[in-house]
């Protein structure tokens, strides 16, 4: 039976995890107390064999040995080896329980699109959907050793009422060397089709829905079988138990704890009880434990699936869908909230306090904006608007593109002084360098550029009050742009930088 826990963990407090420690059914103490022990007494005898039967010599050399086998355990990635491994066959675990093939879809299309309230339309329906279910019953007696025990014959199927008689005969003589859990389902298709040609079932697009979801379910079965026929490679799991076995084997010789080679000189603390190699037996061992339960889930083990519960409930509720709940509807009535534009559920006593929570908007909802006219100026964008550039771009971009115009960085903010005077200190490559008439007519751009500024129209809005001139005291962000070519800048003004 499958171990449950979640309402134990449902709130994260002090200690939590400590009450799952002490429960035997499922956990690692029951899987592992039996190599535990084993490991435990091997390490004693050899203790016992060390201390009490060997003589001086044949100490030196045992000790000589041990500290061999205690490097050699370092050579051994067992770490990685183990932890590749689990973390593949937890993925196959879980991609195997959802491959477990489940009508919930299937049983609503039946209900909705297979009408008639007659008896022929309610056999119609419940036939479909045990075909369905006894193509999930013959897969997993194929895969699940607690399937196989409930029905170990078809005899036993039959008598679950998931076949009946003549349905039987046909499946027991159509001859075949490999599973035949696909047969039922065809027998769905047959079947839907000749509902379609009497009308039970009213358009082809209907049918057509019908099949898709058959299909899904369908591959679900087949899925299941694939994962029972190929399994991870025997390799590759022998790998990983050869490696932990071998960890272990010298961790039995090199763990010992040893009296010192020479006289007077001084040893390890002896513990008698390797408590850290126990501990990494426990762990290691363990996680081997782990991928050997879940490498198959449909076996007997505590944690395995229950199928068998999983049979029963899809067979039940599947029937009372397509049968007892057919066109089965309560009235359509105003709900509660008829009246109301916002519906507000009521809340309990116990939960009153989230009530007080505001609502999230978005990480950026209370975000004050600083008060600055260049974030609160709205302006039309336009292909003939001045291309803004940063000086870190420019001085990587000015070999590959030599007309940037230092007007362009003058539009660019408070910034601009210290670019001018850069690019005529020549901390920023010029692409001329030896050419007096670029050099003059950049000389002219920042003439007139001062000129604008000084005698433009005043900032929109106002002069900013020292308070905001204090708070939004930033330079202006740095976007990157690339860098526009010379004919664009050529064309855009007269005076530009010639190639």
């Amino acid at each position: 039976m499958t171990v449950s826990y979640t309402l134990k963990v449902a709130d994260s407090r002090f200690g939590g995890f400590s009450k799952l420690l002490f429960r035997w059914k499922g956990s690692i103490y029951k899987l592992l107390y039996k190599e535990l022990v084993v490991f435990v007494v091997l390490y004693a005898l050899l203790s016992l064999v060390y201390r009490r039967l060997l003589t001086e010599e044949q100490k030196r050399l045992y000790a000589k040995v041990a500290q061999y086998c205690n490097r050699s355990t370092d050579l051994i990635p067992i770490s990685f080896v183990l932890g590749f491994y689990v973390t593949l066959i937890v993925n196959r675990w879980w991609a195997q329980y959802t491959s477990i093939p489940l009508p919930d879809q299937l049983m609503c299309v039946i209900s909705s699109n297979v009408h008639g309230k007659d008896e022929r339309g309610r056999i119609l329906r419940r036939t479909l959907i045990r075909y369905a279910n006894l193509s999930a019953v013959l897969i997993l007696r194929s895969v699940s050793t607690r399937v196989l025990k409930r029905f170990p014959t078809m005899d036993h199927v039959v008598e679950a009422g998931f076949m009946t008689q003549d349905e039987r005969k046909k499946f027991e003589s159509l001859h075949s060397d490999f599973n035949k859990y696909w047969v039922p389902c065809v027998w769905f298709t047959n079947l839907a089709a000749q509902a379609r040609r009497d009308g039970r079932i009213r358009d082809d697009v209907a049918l057509r829905l019908l099949m898709d979801e058959l299909n899904a379910y369908r591959a679900k079965c087949s899925m299941l079988f694939h994962y029972d026929w190929i399994s991870i490679p025997l390799v590759y799991t022998q790998v990983v138990t050869i490696a932990v076995y071998s960890f272990f084997a010298f961790c039995l010789i090199g763990r010992q704890f040893l009296e010192p080679l020479e006289p007077g000189q001084e040893g390890d603390l002896d513990m008698y009880v390797p408590l850290p190699t126990l501990l990494q037996f426990f762990f290691y061992a363990g996680w081997l434990k782990v991928a050997e339960q879940i490498i198959n889930p449909f076996g007997e083990d505590d944690d395995d699936f229950e199928t068998n519960k999983l049979i029963d409930r899809n067979l039940q509720v599947s029937l009372l869908s397509v049968d007892d709940m057919y066109q089965n509807l309560p009235p359509a009535a105003k709900d509660k909230y008829w009246n109301e534009s916002t519906a507000q559920p009521p809340y309990t006593t116990a939960t009153a306090a989230e009530t007080l929570k505001p609502s999230f908007l978005g990480s950026t909802f209370d975000m004050r904006m600083c008060e600055d006219a260049e974030q609160s100026q709205l302006v039309e964008a336009s292909p003939s608007m001045p291309r803004i550039q940063t000086p870190l771009l420019g001085r990587f971009l000015a070999a590959a593109s030599p007309a940037i115009s230092i007007k362009n960085f003058g539009r660019g903010g408070r910034a601009t002084p210290h670019l001018r005077r850069a690019r005529g200190d020549g901390a920023f490559p010029s692409p001329h360098p030896e050419d007096p008439e670029a050099v003059d007519r950049i000389e002219e751009e920042e003439t007139e550029d001062e000129e604008s500024r000084g005698s433009g129209p005043p900032t929109p809005g106002g002069p900013r009050s020292p308070k905001a001139s204090e708070i939004c005291r930033k330079e202006p962000p740095m976007v990157l742009v690339k860098a526009p070519s010379s004919e664009s800048v050529g064309a855009e003004r007269p005076g530009g930088w010639e190639p």
